[in-house]
């Protein structure tokens, strides 16, 4: 069975990053309004991580789901990071190209193992913060270069004899459903397809596939993925907001080429017509290696957006001019080309 087939027919999942406090502190209210929101729009799949606030996001995810029968949604979180009672000061965290993230999180430690040990003591972590008996998906989180530099292989040669073997192990016995990486780079990504004794079900893929940023995506991942069965949640469809008129990419102040790339693509969506969000979520999910995509949000009222974008629709000519005009790569799947077939 495919990745798809463990995700609910909603392709459009919710990412909570932001409910760990990412950038701003999030009152209460308006994080149990955003998951309400988000279901009652239909969304059905929840994706967090202990790192998101030092376990905030799994904690407020864990007492707003609680209402809500635990058979009608699926929920994935990740390993790779433990967190402690001890506190740290959470903007002295080394975070590599990631600073500052969760500055307004909690102030637990975060100790960063991927081991076997570390990822049984994560999960059995985990499902006491979510409140829950059983997780679908686990996804092995950040090793990769944006974190960890030049030491990244280090962490993935970890990982690869701990959690993933630990993984492999609980889907076979049926305790969870499927595993992989999460991970804002493709090398990662890459370097596990290559390998002969790990078997993924997916790649949560955050950033790396969206409509300002996919060529390095389209070089090798995807069709790899397709070909192996392995298919892609995208996360980060909007690049860190930068491409709906926010000011960050890959977490940080875009650059004048970023906003040059975003200004061009916005002009194109405004003559057209198109709501850029439509055109981002849209584009992600005509990629047949693409299982689901899940923007984060934080205010009820993106949720709506998000489920309006997802079902807009965007005219032929719009896709055609994104490849004319070099915006998109020529070999990107694109929803017109499935139309055409």
């Amino acid at each position: 069975m495919s990745l798809k087939d463990k995700l609910p027919s909603n392709p459009l999942g919710f990412g909570t990053a932001p409910l760990g406090n990412m950038f701003r502190k999030i009152p209460e209210q308006e994080a149990a309004d955003t998951i309400d929101a988000a279901w009652r729009e239909g969304t059905r799949y929840f994706d967090t991580a202990p790192f998101y606030g030092a376990g905030l996001s799994e904690i407020r995810l864990g007492e707003l789901l609680a209402k809500y029968p635990r058979d009608e949604y699926v929920l994935s979180t990740k390993v790779g990071r433990l967190i402690l009672d001890e506190v740290e000061d959470p903007a002295s965290r080394e975070l590599g190209d990631k600073g500052g993230l969760f500055e307004h999180g909690r102030p637990n430690r975060i100790v960063n193992d991927y081991s076997a040990d570390a990822t049984l003591r994560s999960i059995e972590d985990s499902l006491k913060r979510l409140r829950t008996d059983r997780l679908e998906i686990v996804w092995v989180h950040d090793i990769a270069q944006d974190f960890y530099g030049d030491a990244w292989l280090s962490h993935f040669e970890q990982a690869r004899t701990g959690a993933f073997r630990v993984l492999d192990r609980l889907r076979d016995e049926g305790v969870i459903k499927a595993w992989g990486l999460g991970v804002n780079r493709v090398e990662p990504c890459e370097l596990t397809l290559d390998l002969e004794e790990a078997r993924p079900d997916g790649f949560l893929l955050a950033g790396r596939y969206t409509l300002l940023d996919h060529a390095r995506a389209l070089q090798r991942l995807m069709p790899a993925a397709l070909k192996r069965g392995v298919e892609i949640v995208v996360g980060g469809p909007y690049s860190s907001g930068v491409l709906v008129g926010g000011t960050h990419f890959e977490y940080q102040p875009a650059s004048p080429e970023i906003l040059a790339r975003v200004a061009r693509l916005q002009a194109v969506a405004e003559r057209h017509g198109v709501p850029i969000k439509a055109a981002g979520l849209q584009f992600a999910l005509a990629n047949p290696a693409v299982a689901a995509v899940i923007p984060g949000a934080s205010r009820p009222e993106r949720v709506a957006e998000d489920q309006l974008a997802l079902q807009a629709a965007i005219p032929p000519a719009f896709w055609h001019a994104l490849r004319e005009e070099g915006l998109v790569a020529p070999d990107a799947p694109l929803p017109v080309d499935a139309k055409a077939g």
